[in-house]
C-alpha cells in the first residue's frame, strides 16, 4: 500500500493515489506538525503551542484529544504505513520518511550533493530536480502560527540553497542555456544574494550576454551599498573582472556523450500477447535532442520499482508544435526497454470535428491488443479498468496516449504497475494528473532558427533555398519555429512546381491573410482548423480576452497593462490568462508577462475582425494605448519632474494606469516596458492614434536617453514626426526635431544634428514660440560642444539663458547657465565657469531638481580640476555620480567617472583612477556608446597601464 503524505503545498495524504479526507483546518494543523516531526515525539504542551501558538480555546487538551483520535482513525486505512502512536509524555507519527514529501526532498538533497562531491554530475542533477520536483507550493501555506511560520522559512532556504546548488552542479554541466530560463526570476527575488548573482553572471556570459552580465553585477553592487552599505565579496568582484577581460577560464566545460547507464528489461511471460501499435515513427524529423533528452531523464526505467507508481510523462504545448511527432520519435527509438509492448491510441482531444474518445472504448481497445477474449469483456467500466490493471501488471510496457483533452479522460487508461511507463501529449496542461500522480511536464516549444531552416530544406531541398535565400529567411520568420506551419509551406512548394519561394514569400506579408496562405485543403494539416480546436474548447469570457489580447501593441504584456486592455481586474483576469496558458495559446516566459505564438496572434486578429461584437477590438487597443500612455506620462514627471509638462487627455474607462510613487518605480517601469513602448509608438501611429503616438514618444525620451538608447530614441521620434505633421502641430514638430538632433549629436551625426535643429528653429521662431526656441538654442550649444566649436557654443547658450531668463523658466535658465559654465571651461575661463555653476546651483536647489544638479556638479568639478583644486574636484564629482546613479542617467555616469579618473590621475591615484574608468568602460559597452568614447576611455587605460576589455 502506497502511502504519500504531503506539506510542500496544502497538507495531503494518499494512499495509493486517492486522497484521504485528513478533516478540518485545526485537525490538519495537527498533523502537519507529527508529519513535520515524523518518527519523533512531540509532546502535548508542543502539539497545543504550534497548533494554537497564543489563542489556544479553554479546553485546548480535550480538543487536541478528539483530533488525534480522529486522525488515528482516519490513517487506519493505510494499514499501518501511517500510524499516530502515544508515547511517554507525547505523540508520534510513525511513517517511512520517503513517505513525506519533505522528508524525501532533504534525502534527495543530501543523495544529490553527495553524487557531486564524487564527481557524479549527472546524477546529481537527476536527484535534485527530483527533490525540487516535489514542490507544489510553500510549506503549510494556510497554517499561520509562529511555528509554522519559522519551519516555512527553514524550507524556504532549504529549497533556495537546493536551487543554488542544482545551478552550480548544471554550470559544470555546461547547461547555462538552461539556467537562463530561471535564474531571472530567482535573482529579482534574491536581490542581495551573492552567490546567485555570481550564477546569474557566468551563466549570461556563457550565454552570449557579457554586457547583461556587467550590468547585472552594477545592479546588484548598487543595491549592497545602498540597503546594507557594503561592496560585493571578493568572488563576485573577482568574476566581474574575468567577465570584463572575457577571461577564458570562464568558457563553458566541453560536454562529452554520455550514453547512460545500461537499461537491463526483465522478462516478460512468454504466453502474454505482445502489441506493437505505435503508428510509424515521423518522417524528416528534425531537431529536439534536448526534448528527447529530457524525455529519457524524466522515463528512466528504475533498477528497481519502488512498488508505487507508474513513470509517466506529458509533452503539452500549442497546436502544431510537434508534440505527437516528438512522442512517437522517441517512442520508436526507446522500443527495446518495452519487450512486452507498446499500446497507443489517439484520444482526438482536440481534433477539429468529433468528440474526444471515450476513455473506456479506448480501453477495450487496449484489452484486445492485450490478449483478453472481446466476447467475456465485463460490461461494468470499473470491471474493465480492474481487467485492464491486471493484463499491465508486471509488464514492460509503453502506453502512448496521443492527443488528450484532459486528466479526466487519461486517468482511466493509466496501469497500476510501476513496471509499466505511459507518455502522453495534450494541449492541456493536466493540472490535475499533475497534482494526484506527479506527472513529468515537458513543455514543447518551437523550433530554434537552425531547426526550422533545417526542417525545410530537408523537405524542400537545400538548392531551392540557395536559389531564393532572402525569401527562404522569410518565409521561416512568418512561421516563427512552428514546426506545423513549416511542413505546409514546405507541402505547397513541393505539390506546385511553378510556386516559387518569392511569392509564396508575398503571401505571407499581409497579416490579414496570413493563415490563407498555410491552408492545405486537409484538416488535419490546416494551421486555422487545428488553432480554432483549441479556441472553441475555451469558455465566452477567456474566449474574448484571447481575442482582445491580440490588440497588444509589443511581444509581450504585462498583467497590469493587459488589465487595462481587457477592462479585467487583474484578479479576474489572472484566472483567463491560467485558462489560456492551460490551453497552450498563451504564455508567460517570465513571471507577471505573456505573449503567443505568431500565427496565433494572427489567428485571434482575424478573430477580433470576424467574430468578435462590433467595437471589441478597437476598444481595447484604444485602452491600452491610453494605459501606456498615462503611465508613462506618470513615470517621466518622476523622472524629470521639473521638465516642461505635457499632460495627456483623460484616459479610456478602465484603461487603469499604473501607479508609481517614486523615481526607482518609474525607472523600473521603463526597464520593464521600454521594448513594449517603442513598439507601442509603431502600433499607435499605424493604426491612426497620432496624438496617442506622439505623447507616448515624447513621454519615453528621458529614460532612453538615460539609458544611452539613442536608435530608439531615434525610431520612436520618426514616427512620432510623421504623427505630429499630419496633426499639424508645429510645437510637436520643433520636439521631435529637437529629440531627433539630440540622438543625432550623441551619436556623432552633426550634419543631421543641424538639419534638424535648423527646422526646429524655424518652427519655433514662426510660430512664436519662445520657450521652444530657447530649447534649440541649447540643444544648438551643446551639438557646438560636441563639434568643438566653443565660442558658437557659448554664443547658442548665452541667448538661451536670455530667453529662458525673459520667460521667467527656472528650470531651463539653470540649465542654460550651467552649459555656459561649460563653455567657459572650454575657453580657459574656469573662475566664470564656478561663478555660473554657483548661479545654476541655487536654483536647482531651490526647485528640487536633481537631474540639473547632476549635470552641474560635473562642471563644477572640473571647473575646480582645472584650477588645480582637486580636493573640491573629487568632492563635486562624487556628488555628481551620487546623483547619476540614483537618476539612472548611465551615460553621464560615465562621463563624470572619466573626469573623476583625471583629477585622480593628476594626484598620482592610479588605481582609483584605472578603476574608475574600468567601471565608465563597462557602462559605455553595455549602453552602446558612441565609438570614440569607448576609444578614449580605452586609451586612457593605456596610459595607465591598465587591461582593457573587448
Amino acid at each position: 500500500m502506497a502511502v504519500e503524505i504531503r506539506v510542500l503545498g496544502e497538507v495531503e495524504v494518499r494512499v495509493d493515489g486517492h486522497r484521504l479526507d485528513p478533516g478540518p483546518a485545526r485537525q490538519r494543523r495537527v498533523l502537519a506538525v507529527l508529519v513535520l516531526a515524523a518518527n519523533h515525539v512531540v509532546t502535548v504542551d508542543q502539539l497545543i503551542d504550534r497548533v494554537w501558538a497564543q489563542r489556544p480555546p479553554q479546553r485546548a487538551r480535550e480538543t487536541l484529544y478528539s483530533y488525534l483520535s480522529r486522525l488515528r482513525q482516519a490513517l487506519r486505512t493505510t494499514a499501518g504505513a501511517a500510524r499516530i502512536a502515544r508515547r511517554s509524555g507525547g505523540y508520534e507519527l510513525s511513517v517511512e520518511p520517503s513517505a513525506v514529501d519533505l522528508h524525501r526532498f532533504r534525502a534527495l538533497s543530501t543523495g544529490a550533493r553527495t553524487a557531486a562531491k564524487a564527481g557524479d554530475e549527472d546524477a546529481a542533477a537527476r536527484l535534485f530536480e527530483e527533490a525540487l520536483a516535489l514542490w507544489r507550493g510553500e510549506l503549510c501555506p494556510d497554517m499561520d502560527s509562529p511555528w509554522f511560520a519559522a519551519q516555512r522559512e527553514t524550507a524556504r532556504v532549504e529549497r533556495l540553497a537546493a536551487v543554488l546548488d542544482r545551478a552550480d552542479v548544471q554550470l559544470r554541466r555546461g547547461l547555462h542555456a538552461e539556467l537562463l530560463t530561471t535564474l531571472p526570476a530567482l535573482a529579482e527575488s534574491h536581490p542581495l544574494d551573492e552567490r546567485l548573482a555570481a550564477q546569474l553572471m557566468l551563466a549570461l556570459y556563457r550565454g552570449g550576454r557579457p554586457a547583461d552580465a556587467l550590468r547585472h553585477y552594477q545592479v546588484v553592487r548598487r543595491r549592497l551599498a545602498d540597503e546594507l552599505g557594503i561592496d560585493p565579496g571578493p568572488p563576485l568582484q573577482e568574476l566581474y573582472q574575468r567577465i570584463l577581460i572575457c577571461d577564458p577560464r570562464l568558457a563553458p566545460p566541453v560536454r562529452s556523450a554520455d550514453p547512460g547507464p545500461a537499461r537491463a528489461a526483465e522478462p516478460s511471460p512468454a504466453s502474454a500477447a505482445r502489441p506493437r501499435q505505435l503508428p510509424a515513427p515521423p518522417t524528416l524529423f528534425t531537431g529536439r535532442g534536448s526534448e528527447l533528452a529530457r524525455l529519457d531523464k524524466l522515463l528512466a526505467p528504475r533498477g528497481k520499482p519502488d512498488g508505487g507508481s507508474v513513470l509517466i510523462a506529458a509533452i503539452c504545448g500549442t497546436g502544431g508544435v510537434g508534440k505527437t511527432s516528438l512522442a512517437l520519435r522517441w517512442a520508436h527509438d526507446q522500443q527495446e526497454l518495452f519487450p512486452d509492448g507498446q499500446l497507443y491510441a489517439d484520444l482526438r482531444g482536440f481534433t477539429p470535428s468529433g468528440e474526444p474518445a471515450d476513455p473506456y472504448a479506448v480501453m477495450r481497445g487496449f484489452l484486445e491488443a492485450l490478449g483478453a477474449d472481446p466476447a467475456g469483456l465485463p460490461t461494468a467500466p470499473q470491471s474493465q479498468a480492474a481487467l485492464y490493471r491486471s493484463l499491465t501488471a508486471d509488464r514492460r510496457l509503453l502506453v502512448v496516449l496521443d492527443n488528450a483533452r484532459d486528466s479526466e479522460q487519461v486517468l482511466p487508461l493509466l496501469p497500476g504497475s510501476p513496471t509499466c511507463t505511459v507518455l502522453i501529449t495534450s494541449r492541456h496542461q493536466l493540472p490535475g494528473l499533475a497534482a494526484t500522480h506527479g506527472v513529468g511536464r515537458l513543455t514543447l516549444d518551437t523550433l530554434d532558427d537552425p531547426e526550422a531552416r533545417d526542417l525545410f530544406v530537408r523537405r524542400v531541398g537545400a538548392d531551392r533555398l540557395a536559389a531564393e535565400p532572402e525569401a527562404a529567411a522569410e518565409l521561416l520568420r512568418h512561421c516563427a519555429g512552428l514546426p506545423l506551419a513549416v511542413s505546409v509551406l514546405a507541402a505547397r512548394v513541393t505539390t506546385n512546381p511553378v510556386l516559387t519561394l518569392t511569392a509564396l514569400a508575398a503571401e505571407l506579408r499581409d497579416t490579414a491573410t496570413r493563415l490563407d496562405a498555410l491552408e492545405t485543403g486537409e484538416a488535419s494539416g490546416d494551421i486555422r482548423t487545428v488553432f480554432a480546436a483549441s479556441y472553441l474548447a475555451l469558455d465566452p469570457d477567456s474566449a474574448r480576452v484571447f481575442r482582445q489580447l491580440a490588440q497588444a501593441p509589443g511581444a509581450d504584456i504585462g498583467l497590469p497593462a493587459a488589465a487595462g486592455l481587457t477592462a479585467l481586474p487583474p484578479a479576474r483576469l489572472r484566472t483567463r490568462l491560467r485558462r489560456l496558458q492551460a490551453h497552450h495559446l498563451v504564455q508567460e516566459p517570465v513571471p507577471g508577462r505573456f505573449t503567443c505564438h505568431d500565427l496565433l496572434r494572427a489567428y485571434a486578429l482575424e478573430l477580433a475582425a470576424t467574430a468578435a461584437p462590433a467595437g471589441e477590438a478597437d476598444a481595447a487597443l484604444t485602452r491600452v494605448l491610453d494605459h501606456y500612455a498615462h503611465t508613462a506620462y506618470a513615470a517621466d514627471r518622476l523622472l524629470l519632474p521639473h521638465r516642461d509638462p505635457l499632460p495627456p487627455a483623460p484616459a479610456a474607462d478602465d484603461a487603469r494606469p499604473e501607479e508609481l510613487a517614486t523615481h526607482d518605480q518609474a525607472m523600473a517601469w521603463f526597464a520593464r516596458e521600454h521594448t513594449v513602448l517603442t513598439a507601442t509608438v509603431d502600433h499607435a501611429a499605424r493604426a491612426g492614434h497620432d496624438t496617442r503616438a506622439w505623447r507616448l514618444a515624447w513621454a519615453l525620451t528621458t529614460f532612453l536617453a538615460r539609458r544611452g538608447r539613442w536608435a530608439d530614441v531615434t525610431a520612436v521620434h520618426t514616427t512620432a514626426l510623421a504623427a505630429a505633421v499630419r496633426l499639424a502641430d508645429p510645437a510637436a514638430r520643433a520636439e521631435s526635431h529637437r529629440t531627433l538632433a539630440w540622438a543625432c549629436t550623441e551619436t556623432a551625426r552633426f550634419a543631421e544634428a543641424h538639419d534638424q535643429l535648423a527646422r526646429a528653429l524655424d518652427l519655433s521662431e514662426r510660430s512664436g514660440d519662445l520657450r521652444s526656441a530657447a530649447h534649440t538654442h541649447l540643444a544648438l550649444g551643446w551639438l557646438y560642444e560636441r563639434q568643438d566649436d566653443k565660442p558658437a557654443a557659448l554664443r547658442h547658450d548665452q541667448r538661451a539663458v536670455d530667453l529662458f531668463t525673459s520667460l521667467g523658466h527656472l528650470p531651463g535658465r539653470a540649465r542654460a547657465l550651467n552649459a555656459v559654465a561649460w563653455d567657459h571651461t572650454r575657453l580657459g575661463d574656469h573662475t566664470e565657469a564656478v561663478r555660473h555653476c554657483r548661479l545654476a546651483l541655487a536654483i536647482q536647489r531651490e526647485l528640487g531638481d536633481e537631474r540639473g544638479q547632476a549635470g552641474t556638479w560635473d562642471t563644477l568639478g572640473y571647473a575646480y580640476q582645472q584650477l588645480g583644486d582637486h580636493t573640491n574636484a573629487v568632492d563635486c564629482y562624487a556628488h555628481s555620480l551620487d546623483l547619476n546613479r540614483a537618476l539612472g542617467h548611465r551615460y553621464n555616469e560615465a562621463e563624470t567617472l572619466v573626469h573623476l579618473s583625471q583629477t585622480h590621475r593628476a594626484t598620482g591615484a592610479v588605481e582609483p583612477a584605472g578603476q574608475a574608468l574600468r567601471e565608465a568602460l563597462a557602462i559605455y559597452l553595455d549602453i552602446n556608446a558612441p565609438e570614440p568614447d569607448v576609444a578614449q576611455v580605452r586609451t586612457l587605460l593605456r596610459e595607465l597601464d591598465e587591461p582593457t576589455a573587448d
